[in-house]
């Protein structure tokens, strides 16, 4: 099983940055494929970007390429989302999920069997 804490949310300018940190507990961390989600008020959770158990492969939403970097360190236990140019529209509470079950970055969100409680990012005009 894992335990995930997500940190790192906040306010901030269009434009600007903010990288979020996903701290996993469990021995399974490291053969897991990790993801990033977001809800925004009245939508359905939607996939942000996911990465393979080593890292070797991502996939990204068309709205964040270029923009968004997922990346982990198995040895600490960790999976961050660095976000560059941030827009209005990435206003969202957005959680990591690990899928256990599998090594490789699903795009599902049913794929993941474990989530974090969420951190908030606000992006404002």
């Amino acid at each position: 099983q894992v335990h995930l804490v997500e940190s790192g949310g906040g306010l901030v300018q269009a434009g600007g940055s903010l990288r979020l940190s996903c701290a996993a507990s469990g021995r399974t961390f490291s053969t897991s494929a990790m993801g990033w989600f977001r809800q925004a008020p009245g939508k359905e959770r939607e996939f942000v970007a996911a990465i393979s158990w080593n890292g070797g492969s991502t996939n990204y939403a068309d709205s964040v390429k270029g923009r968004f970097t997922i990346s982990r360190d198995n040895a600490k236990n960790t999976v961050y989302l660095q976000m560059n140019s941030l827009k209005p529209e990435d206003t969202a509470v957005y959680y990591c999920a690990a899928d256990v079950g599998s090594g490789y970055p699903s795009v599902g969100k049913y794929e993941y069997g474990y989530w974090g409680q969420g951190t908030q990012v606000t992006v404002s005009s």
